[in-house]
């Protein structure tokens, strides 16, 4: 029998930087347009605002998002900030 492990890695596993998101309520170009990216393209970009706009923000991934345990299908605020700490650096592959 195999035993189980549950740290924090089973909280929250690797995630799929690559997938499709779409941030919201964020200005461009005068309007209030989705941008449909990658999702470490859509929380850098999330990183770039101001706080008033990072507070409207809404980032919807392409499939759920496992962060601390919880699946998200749709992140605002605290969770994108979650995210952004956990962004592959410049010099990571995939």
């Amino acid at each position: 029998m195999t035993e189980a492990t549950w740290g924090d890695d089973a909280k929250t596993p690797e995630i799929d930087w690559r997938m499709s998101a779409a941030l919201e309520n964020v200005p461009r170009g005068g309007e209030n347009l989705a941008e449909v990216t990658s999702l470490e393209g859509a929380v850098r970009a999330w990183t770039a605002l101001d706080r008033d706009h990072r507070e409207a923000a809404v980032l919807t991934p392409e499939r759920p998002v496992l962060i601390d345990g919880a699946s998200h299908v749709s992140i605002t605020g605290d969770g994108i900030a979650a995210l952004a700490e956990r962004l592959p650096s410049a010099n990571d592959e995939g």
